[in-house]
């Protein structure tokens, strides 16, 4: 072999090597791998609250990891069939089918389906079918009901996408019993609950976006004002259905940090009410993520807690 083709072949492996690199790099935002590990988070949640006993450390390590896989493929599904809306939006511009840096060709949807079918037969190999059906089912609410039926149609869009974080409490609290206890109702009407406040924070801070590209949310539809006070009244709910949460529990740390989590909440949707500024809503965005956090945190310290 040549000197020159030496030189020939280490430009094309790197070429390849480049390639790969940068496949790599669009993984975590193609699956959407923040927002996954929150819901999966909110799986050991419900295995958590729901009482009795657990199916062991290893089973739900792997029920963690199905809904998380589960949860990346319908991430990858909304991107792949909102590519054109998120071409469109600057907050969505660089995800890598709306950049170009993937291309979303049908070869996408097999390995999504793969995905959620491996998901699904490792949580009911792991757990039991019912815990595999709620895992799945928050998948196809995501990626179907909320990303192909009504995201474009209607503005209760994420109200009923909400149901996607439910199911995932709903596979963790099957994993320890197939009948749900009130507490673990509870956890799952709160992810409910929080998930429209949370987006529609965010979707006033870029309501001109979603304006652009046509998408029917509460802020385009009914303006900031509605929108905030909704976010208020959302607020609320979620303190005293925290808290109770907590006292239903037995539990001074999940409690506190609810009451806490709740309340920074309330004050920040308060002051986006009288401040309709990106600036605002942006807060109150992070403010409905920093309540669900403390909340996750206190029910599983407590579960830690009563292990130990």
């Amino acid at each position: 072999m040549s000197p020159s083709s030496w030189g020939l072949n280490a430009r094309q492996a790197w070429r390849v090597a480049n390639a790969r690199s940068g496949l790599l790099r669009q993984l975590p935002a193609l699956f959407k791998l923040r927002i996954g590990l929150v819901i999966s988070l909110t799986a050991l949640a419900g295995a958590a609250v729901q009482p009795g006993r657990g199916p062991g450390a290893t089973a739900l390590a792997v029920l963690f990891l199905a809904v998380l896989v589960a949860s990346a493929a319908a991430g990858a599904f909304n991107q792949w069939w909102e590519a054109d809306l998120d071409s469109r939006m600057t907050r969505t511009r660089a995800r890598p089918f709306a950049s170009g840096a993937l291309e979303p060709h049908a070869g996408w949807l097999v390995l999504i389906g793969v995905m959620a079918l491996a998901a699904g037969l490792a949580a009911w190999r792991a757990t039991n079918a019912l815990a595999a059906v709620h895992a799945l089912a928050g998948a196809f609410v995501y990626a179907l009901v909320y990303t192909v039926w009504l995201k474009r149609r209607n503005w209760c869009n994420i109200v009923v996408g909400g149901l996607a974080g439910s199911f995932a409490v709903m596979a963790g609290a099957a994993a320890v019993d197939p009948a749900p206890a009130l507490q673990t109702l509870l956890l799952a009407l709160v992810l409910f609950l929080w998930t429209p406040p949370h987006f529609w924070s965010l979707a006033i801070a870029f309501r001109d976006d979603y304006a652009a590209a046509g998408v029917p949310m509460l802020p385009v539809v009914k303006g900031d004002r509605v929108t905030a006070r909704a976010i208020s009244a959302h607020a609320w709910a979620l303190l005293v259905l925290t808290v109770a949460l907590g006292v239903l529990m037995g539990s001074v740390v999940t409690t506190l940090l609810a009451a806490g989590g709740g309340a920074w909440f309330i004050v920040e949707a308060m002051r986006l009410q009288r401040e309709l500024t990106r600036r605002r809503a942006m807060r109150s965005f992070a403010a409905s993520l920093l309540e669900l956090s403390l909340v996750l945190a206190g029910v599983l310290i407590e579960a830690l807690r009563v292990a130990v």
